[in-house]
């Protein structure tokens, strides 16, 4: 839905609940929806909330909350639709529900909370063992348990190879199955996250490096006049958030300790910006010294990449203005920033904010460095 234009027209939502399989709600429950907020964050769970009018003889009053219908575990799909092209927000399932009643006519509210489909990823802790298999071939084992609920993995091979070897060392899990493939992407410098769609039903696992390549995003314009299309912006720069990290490795047969050269984090995380900025902290990583060489590489790399976005950015548009909904978790460029914030960001998250009538998104951005390594970004 992000590249059709929306300015001008409606935009269409679409709920579907369900223990496990999903159908379209009832009129009633559709007509009594107050809010939708759904927040995604790259490297993250999305959660979302939605507030329902809750009058004393409405049907959810007096038959589904009685029956159910939001009770905790039950799965949320929400769609969207544009000038007939449909297109899927988020798939999970209610956490948690609340009833506030109100002596005033027209107060009285249910909230309901909810995570997407990794929350079934953490309800359990598990002891497994791997043996002979690579880190993403770990993550492939373990994402294969969940196709029930459509999810579909998109495994990414990691950036520095690590060949796995029974002889010398067994992998184990000791966690969640979400709290274990999350470690794996953070020894990787790697993320992990759903996408839901791109049919109701079916969500896309990632595992791999954030995405920062291919066709941007419409570009948010501030300070534009007549052509802004985001109401505020603001960008910040951190000098301490950067580190260099210091990873030593010893040889299990000369017992010799090696400090590990910085490594090289352009192919993980291509830069955006053409002056990057320097990381003013060193940071000793414990616990490198007995992994195998290739798996202290990958901490070291995974250390420098994950704490290089120093610039960040923030800020809140309305969709009908923009034209375009914005995604989370791509690139988008900016203009009207100047010519040191200017250029192409990694769109970090981004919530959705649903009322009738309106549909507005709170956004953050970041990069490594500053001033725009091109001098035009997509309009």
């Amino acid at each position: 839905m992000g590249d059709e234009p929306v300015g001008g027209g409606p935009v269409h939502l679409t709920l579907r609940m369900g223990p496990k399989l999903t159908r379209p709600v009832p009129r009633e429950v559709v007509e009594a929806l107050l809010s939708l907020q759904i927040t995604s964050t790259a490297g993250e769970r999305s959660g979302f909330q939605m507030a329902f009018d809750l009058t004393k003889r409405g049907a959810i009053t007096g038959t589904l909350l009685p029956e159910g219908f939001f009770d905790p575990r039950t799965r949320v799909i929400v769609s969207t639709t544009v000038r007939g092209v449909p297109t899927v927000l988020l798939d999970g399932l209610i956490v948690r529900q609340e009833v506030g009643a109100s002596n005033q006519p027209g107060q009285s509210t249910l909230t309901v909370t909810g995570e997407d489909l990794t929350v079934l990823m953490d309800l359990e802790e598990r002891t497994d063992r791997f043996p002979n298999l690579s880190p993403a071939e770990r993550v492939r084992r373990i994402l294969g348990r969940y196709v029930d609920y459509g999810i579909q993995p998109d495994v990414r091979p990691e950036q520095i190879s690590q060949p796995p070897r029974q002889q010398l060392r067994v992998e184990y899990q000791s966690a969640t199955d979400l709290g274990y493939v999350n470690e794996l992407a953070r020894a990787n410098g790697f993320t992990f996250y759903l996408v839901p769609g791109p049919v109701p039903g079916v969500s896309v696992a990632y595992w791999g490096p954030q995405r920062r390549l291919g066709t941007r995003q419409h570009a948010l314009n501030v300070n534009m006049d007549v052509n802004s299309t985001v109401d505020q912006l603001t960008f910040a720069y951190d000098g301490a958030a950067r580190e260099e990290p210091q990873v030593r490795w010893q040889d299990p047969l000369s017992r010799e300790s090696t400090l590990l050269p910085q490594p090289d984090i352009g192919p993980l995380r291509p830069p955006l910006g053409r002056r990057a900025t320097p990381a003013l902290k060193r940071r000793r990583l414990a616990g490198t010294a007995k992994l195998g060489l290739e798996q202290a590489r990958a901490e070291a790399l995974a250390r420098a990449a994950t704490s290089a976005d120093s610039v960040t950015g923030s800020g809140q548009l309305d969709v009908n203005r923009h034209g375009y909904v914005l995604r989370p978790r791509e690139l988008v460029g900016v203009r009207g920033a100047g010519v040191t914030y200017d250029g192409d960001y990694y769109v970090t998250s981004v919530t959705h904010n649903l009322t009738p009538g309106s549909y507005q998104q709170n956004f953050t951005l970041s990069r490594e460095g500053l001033v725009a390594r091109g001098t035009t970004v997509r309009p």
